[in-house]
């Protein structure tokens, strides 16, 4: 392996181990240690249901023994669509101690979107909320999944909220046709005995989550990530922000959502490591956000830029006392410095802005707590982590301080590869390298700062976006010749979705109506908020639409205006 400088090392908090030895084990190891050395802990508090350490492990072996009645060996594929409630974190562990392999499916998702990702992935058994079954019911015949499990919202809660719930949304009841054994109702599957947990599992081998991320064919790829790469993650998390858990019990705000990568590690995974109590939000609603601050009093706020400047943009956050959060764990899109400024001001918080990618986990970098924090950089690689600027074009040996290159990773989070992708794997894995598409540089100090995106990814609101699936979408319309979407820098959300049309002869369309066509077809935060009609498009001399060239000309026009 090909020794690189390091001048990061030097730049940890005092008391980060640089010589980074992580335990391997399968991921649910994570949650019976939390049970054995803290089992009266409150692992998870949602509205008025609570669970202890010890219980949640318990109740994860009789579920994992229900799988496996039901079929699923190890290595299957178990889909779980849902938002942040307590039965997506029962059954993220249940599926991992059965050996299955997660497939973490957006609720957000169109049917095309769900359609790929259960038949590319050969997901054997999705798990879902009933209000999502009218977008599923007529898929399911289409996809490999064999049973569903369907719970509600009221699964979530006790008495005698489960009841209220129920007796308010009763006109708003969804009929599905529940038979016991294709179609189960959630609260049946969870009768029963059983104590199961997989004993064959080979941590660096075995594929515990297959994560789907954006793909430059349009298609989102499944990243295989291992056991050993996610519980290696959560460590080097927890070294880096090593003070966290040591004096007594943290409590996380659970707001990003589970089913992206980010959510997964910081708010499962990494909260888990350390014990700490967890309070799930199943839908992101600022005014309830606050209220829940207030009442909860949480330690760590895992977050994305977005979440914070709305929180900063409640007209009465000066009546609710949000003094508990000691950290905020930003990612997913740079921070603007003055709101970065307001909301440590508001909080007393310490904000960590980071850096991650699917394929890694996906935490690779984060800004010292306590020491050196600069501003627009993702700071320095994680413990365990490497880091290198190369060529773009070229790859190779690491540039010197200061040029502009490809970023690259090495580490032991670094992903399997992409499954049944090996052209696109080799693409990306060079030489032991993780090779993001991201353009950046690197300082004196192994800081690093992102410049652009060698891949034409959109990041809205913490989201990533591939523009060739919504040109893909757009290409489909009758009306339209051709289509490129494009991200354009927001204040608030990161990027907005602008895309640039050029219609077919003869042909007319409303802005309006590009928006309602593009709503029926892709996840809401896929859809663009900006529409320009054009007779043509910059090309190259082989005819390939130049996508960076109409962001740089809708920058250099937002300057002059």
């Amino acid at each position: 392996m090909t020794d690189i400088p390091r001048p990061w090392m030097d730049k940890y908090d005092d008391d980060v181990v640089t010589d980074f030895n992580p335990f391997l084990a399968p991921l649910h190891t994570l949650l019976d240690r939390a049970a054995e050395k803290h089992p009266n802990r409150i692992a998870v508090h949602f509205q008025n249901w609570v669970i202890n350490y010890r219980a949640l492990a318990a109740l994860s072996r009789v579920l994992a023994a229900r799988l496996r009645e039901l079929g699923i060996t190890q290595g299957d594929r178990v889909a779980i669509m849902l938002p942040n409630l307590p039965q997506t974190i029962v059954a993220y562990w249940a599926a991992l101690r059965a050996g299955a392999t997660l497939v973490m499916t957006n609720p957000l998702y169109m049917e095309t979107e769900i359609r790929h990702q259960f038949n590319d992935s050969g997901a054997k058994l999705l798990i879902t909320l009933d209000m999502l079954w009218p977008k599923v019911k007529d898929l399911l015949a289409q996809t490999p999944i064999e049973r569903t499990i369907v719970t509600t919202i009221p699964d979530g809660l006790a008495f005698p909220l489960n009841k209220l719930y129920t007796l308010k949304n009763r006109k708003k009841r969804i009929e599905i046709p529940f038979n016991g054994d294709s179609i189960m109702r959630w609260r049946d599957f969870i009768k029963g005995r059983g104590d199961y947990t997989c004993d064959t599992i080979q941590p660096e081998e075995d594929v515990a989550v297959l994560q789907y991320t954006g793909g430059t064919t349009g298609q989102a790829k499944g990243c295989m990530l291992t056991h050993a790469n996610l519980i290696v993650n959560a460590q080097q998390c927890s070294e880096m922000l090593c003070e966290l858990g040591k004096k007594e019990q943290e409590c996380f705000l659970g707001v990003m959502p589970f089913f992206h990568i980010y959510g997964l590690t910081v708010c499962l995974n990494f909260n888990t490591l350390i014990a700490a109590k967890l309070i799930p939000f199943a839908r992101y609603v600022p005014k309830d956000v606050l209220q829940g601050i207030g009442k909860h009093h949480p330690t760590i706020f895992p977050g994305a830029p977005s979440v914070y400047t709305s929180l900063l943009q409640q007209k009465d956050i000066g009546k609710h006392d949000v003094s508990s959060i000691k950290f905020c764990i930003s990612g997913s899109a740079p921070m603007p410095v003055d709101h970065f400024d307001k909301f440590e001001q508001a909080t007393g918080a310490l904000i960590c802005e980071g850096y991650g990618l699917s394929e890694a986990s996906p935490v690779t970098h984060i800004n010292p707590a306590h020491k050196i924090r600069k501003h627009g950089s993702i700071g320095i690689p994680l413990p365990g982590t490497d880091a290198k600027i190369v060529d773009a074009d070229l790859g190779g040996d690491a540039l010197p301080p200061g040029k502009i290159g490809e970023l690259c990773i090495r580490g032991p989070q670094v992903m399997k590869g992409y499954y049944k992708r090996e052209d696109e794997t080799a693409d990306v894995l060079r030489h032991g390298w993780l090779y993001t598409g991201d353009i950046a540089t690197m300082d004196e100090d192994g800081y690093v700062f992102i410049v652009d995106r060698k891949k034409d990814m959109i990041i809205n609101a913490g989201f990533n976006i591939y523009p060739r699936e919504i040109d893909e979408v757009l290409y489909a319309h009758p009306k339209i010749k051709e289509a490129v979407a494009v991200g354009i820098p927001h204040r608030h959300r990161g990027e907005m979705i602008k895309v640039f049309l050029v219609l077919k002869d003869g042909e007319t369309m409303e802005k309006s109506e590009v928006i309602s066509y593009c709503r029926e077809k892709l996840a809401a935060y896929k859809v663009p908020r900006a529409v320009e009609f054009r007779d043509d498009l910059p090309k190259s001399m082989v005819g390939k639409v130049l996508r960076r060239a109409l962001r740089e000309e809708e920058l250099k026009n937002r300057q002059t205006e």
